[in-house]
């Protein structure tokens, strides 16, 4: 009789959720250039042969959204940002808004990293987005709020006889106002003088803000038609010299936490699992949330936006619930749809099963802070 076999049986460990959901977001981005490759010559055909197109002949120009897959929302072309700089009040706000793309917070160590990302060490900073055009540029806060509104060496960024381009180009890039040196730090391009670089990868993004932006002389010190000076990140590989520049090497900022960029990522507006932060004590001087004055609150917090139901809902898509309000305490409150709520984390903590969230231990605290913009997120919330 053969012994017995005490050995345990070998089991694959699971694919977190979000290894899965940068698969998927990888697998849209490659969806979506085939599908503009395919628009492109039914428009091709439809032109030479001077026919109208059969109406299912062209396909959608939006994918349609499968359950549990997260949407990349492009800007619209038929908007684009000279039109949206005519907005005003709280309608600029809301759209300026959700132009940036937000990292997720590091879950789990994503595949082939040192092959296939990016790393540097994030500034501390107000996260903003800078368009200059017409003679001057113009950054907004992730709230869609202005910053500043000043000359700069940026293409169309000042009115003086040297400017060169179209009067109609336009530039933006994504930046971290940094306060003690009051420099615009440049962390990626979104559009380079009209050309629009949102379905370029990461890698051609950086090579071309590395490329451009010395070029115009941002980088410079202020002047009279410059008045903030920008300045570009090291960007690293995530291999092990890579990760020990950007975690312990010395930055002319103050560092907070690291970012880490897939290689292949478009830049996608709203949360994506394609960018991702990792905060601790050696690299950031908030590793928690903490109060208007620094402090660290006794329990942490949550900010969840209000739903039609009375639902609790993060900031993804789709958005995950956190919980739900009773209608009579709604209306008690004066609660209405889309108010983004603040909740302490009581003794209870989170629960998960099966890799979810299953209940979660919410003590309700009043509204957020009017100059946010969205709820908290599903990873910054469990990370």
């Amino acid at each position: 009789m053969a012994p017995p076999d005490h050995r345990r049986p070998y089991k694959r460990p699971a694919i977190s959720d979000q290894q899965r959901r940068r698969e998927l977001s990888l697998l849209r981005q490659a969806q979506s250039r085939l599908d503009a490759q395919h628009r492109a010559r039914c428009l091709a055909s439809s032109v030479l042969s001077l026919e109208n197109p059969e109406p299912d002949s062209v396909p959608e120009l939006e994918l349609e959204s499968k359950p549990g897959e997260e949407r990349s929302e492009a800007p619209p072309k038929e908007f684009d940002v000279r039109q949206a700089s005519k907005l005003r009040g709280a309608e600029a706000r809301k759209w300026f808004a959700r132009q940036l793309m937000l990292p997720e917070w590091m879950i789990d160590v994503p595949d082939r990293l040192s092959q296939d990302w990016y790393v540097f060490a994030r500034p501390a900073g107000k996260r903003c987005f800078v368009v200059s055009s017409n003679g001057a540029a113009v950054s907004r806060l992730r709230n869609g709020s202005i910053l500043h509104r000043f000359p700069s060496a940026l293409p169309s960024g000042a009115r003086t006889r040297d400017v060169s381009g179209s009067a109609q180009s336009y530039s933006i890039l994504d930046c971290i106002f940094h306060e003690p040196d009051q420099t615009y730090y440049a962390i990626d391009m979104l559009c380079w003088r009209g050309y629009s670089l949102y379905d370029c990868t990461a890698e051609f993004r950086f090579f071309w803000l590395n490329s451009k932006l010395a070029e115009t002389g941002a980088c410079e010190p202020p002047s009279q038609y410059h008045r903030y000076r920008f300045s570009l990140v090291p960007v690293y590989n995530c291999d092990h010299s890579g990760l020990h520049a950007a975690y312990t090497g010395a930055a002319p900022y103050v560092k907070d936490g690291l970012l880490f960029y897939n290689k292949e990522a478009h830049y996608q507006t709203g949360n994506t699992p394609l960018a991702l932060v990792w905060k601790d004590e050696n690299c950031s001087q908030y590793v928690i949330d903490t109060d208007s004055q620094g402090n660290v609150p006794k329990q942490q917090q949550v900010v969840l936006e209000l739903q039609e139901d009375g639902k609790l809902t993060t900031s993804d898509d789709p958005p995950v619930v956190f919980g739900c309000l009773d209608g009579d305490f709604i209306q008690k409150s004066g609660l209405c749809l889309g108010n983004l709520l603040r909740f302490a984390i009581g003794d209870g903590g989170l629960s998960f099963v099966d890799g979810g969230l299953d209940k979660a231990d919410l003590c309700y605290l009043g509204k957020s802070n009017r100059a946010r913009a969205f709820a908290d997120s599903y990873s910054k919330l469990i990370s």
